[in-house]
């Protein structure tokens, strides 16, 4: 089975936490503090895999849960940082956000990396709060949350030219005469239901990736047969090779069969009008095929070069190829993504949410409700069951201007104010 697209839930780890502790050695006075930091949680990371030609390993495990760092210890032994959680992807992965549909990275050549999800910093042992007017603090931090987010996978392949025509006009027969690929082939539309990629060698040593892509019919743009699931394959190729059934074998007429699919093309990309095209008139073995040609040359306006063949006597194939891989030769790289302006198209793009510190809204009932990334953060990374910690969160929401706030809005004494899913008393 040929899986192409799916959406998967990615978390990094979390942080460990820090730890509370004293030294109580004998013979050593004043100890001081001795607690140690978390360890930091592991990234999701994405990485090429040439091997893989699907995603289909995605149908199986879409939940993708980093593992946490270690908590600190005593003695100030910082707590070990977790391994990044290494995810194996196939060439031609756009990973895009499936909040915001910002694409978090594309991924081509094998051994390509791209972190999908940071995990969180390790907490802070109390070590590190020690100061001259505080020597003995018992005071910690939890971990630092790890990145969660839905993400969307989405394979296009990775071939130079692609095979593009109506159901049943020989493109899945071509493919497998110029290459070793073993296509399914029968007297029916739609035989071939997902793409398939064969290396084509020609006689003088060069070679392509050919990709046979299912059949396109009139509105696959907008999901009719296979079309609209398998167009995103044609926008990596460089050239399009358009296969038409010169024969008319279906009864269809060939220059409609043409237009019909370079409509399709446009009507799901325009971009894909500036791709190079080569013309496939095949079956020209069958009666009535040199009359449909004469009459194709001389309707077609554009100056697309047209290749009379026979896929299944083999005639005219040597010469086809070769146009095939001079064209790619002088064909560059496509950007894929509208933000590319210059330069190959091969980027990592780094995504960074936006942070948002904090929000206060009102519900039904009156209760004032705080959130926001950064204070939702704090508030995860404080351990409540130390007073100290607590006031310290207390001192941390008055220098966000939390407190100001709530009054601006008006807030009164003994109101109750609600974090996450925990309620608090305001207080002036």
């Amino acid at each position: 089975m040929f899986v192409d697209q799916v959406k998967i839930y990615v978390k990094g780890g979390d942080g460990g936490n820090g730890m509370v502790a004293f030294r109580r050695e004998k013979y050593v006075p004043k100890g001081g503090p001795a607690g140690g930091d978390g360890g930091n949680g592991a990234d999701v990371v994405f990485e090429v895999n040439e091997g893989l030609r699907t995603l289909m390993d995605f149908r199986y495990q879409r939940h993708f849960k980093a593992p946490r760092g270690e908590h600190g210890m005593s003695k100030n032994q910082h707590g070990r940082n977790a391994k990044d959680m290494i995810v194996k992807v196939p060439p031609g992965t756009v990973i895009t956000d499936a909040e915001t549909n910002e694409i978090i990275a594309d991924l081509t050549e094998h051994g390509q990396r791209a972190v999908i999800a940071r995990g969180g910093r390790g907490g802070r042992g109390n070590t590190r709060f020690a100061t001259p007017s505080n020597p003995a603090p018992e005071l910690s931090e939890h971990g630092e949350p790890g990145i969660e987010r839905d993400v969307i996978l989405e394979l296009k392949l990775l071939a130079d030219a692609g095979l593009v025509g109506f159901p049943s006009v020989g493109k899945s027969t071509l493919l497998s005469v110029v290459s070793s690929a073993r296509p399914k082939i029968a007297e029916y539309h739609f035989t071939t239901i997902a793409p398939n990629l064969g290396m084509v060698e020609t006689e003088d040593g060069r070679s392509f990736v050919l990709a046979d892509l299912p059949g396109l019919i009139e509105g696959a743009h907008s999901g009719v047969g296979l079309g609209h699931q398998f167009l995103r394959h044609i926008e990596r190729t460089r050239v399009i090779v358009h296969v038409i059934d010169m024969a008319a074998t279906e009864g269809r007429d060939p220059y409609e069969d043409y237009l019909t699919i370079n409509n399709e093309l446009k009507e799901y990309n325009l971009r894909l009008t500036e791709r190079p095209q080569i013309i496939v008139a095949n079956k020209m073995e069958m009666p009535g095929a040199e009359e449909n040609l004469q009459k194709f040359k001389e309707q077609i306006e554009e100056e697309y070069p047209i290749f009379p063949i026979s896929a299944i006597t083999r005639q005219g194939l040597r010469d086809l190829l070769f146009a095939i891989a001079d064209t790619i030769e002088q064909t560059p790289e496509f950007p894929l993504h509208e933000e590319e302006d210059t330069g190959v198209h091969r980027v990592v793009y780094k995504h960074e949410a936006e942070q948002t510190e904090f929000t206060i809204t009102r519900d039904s009932a009156g209760t004032f409700i705080v959130s926001g990334d950064a204070i939702e953060k704090l508030f995860k990374m404080t351990d409540f069951t130390r007073d100290e910690s607590v006031r310290r969160f207390a001192r941390q929401l008055r220098g966000m201007g939390v407190d100001e706030a709530l009054r601006e809005k008006g807030a009164k004494d003994g109101d109750t104010v609600k974090l996450l899913e925990y309620e608090f008393e305001f207080i002036e």
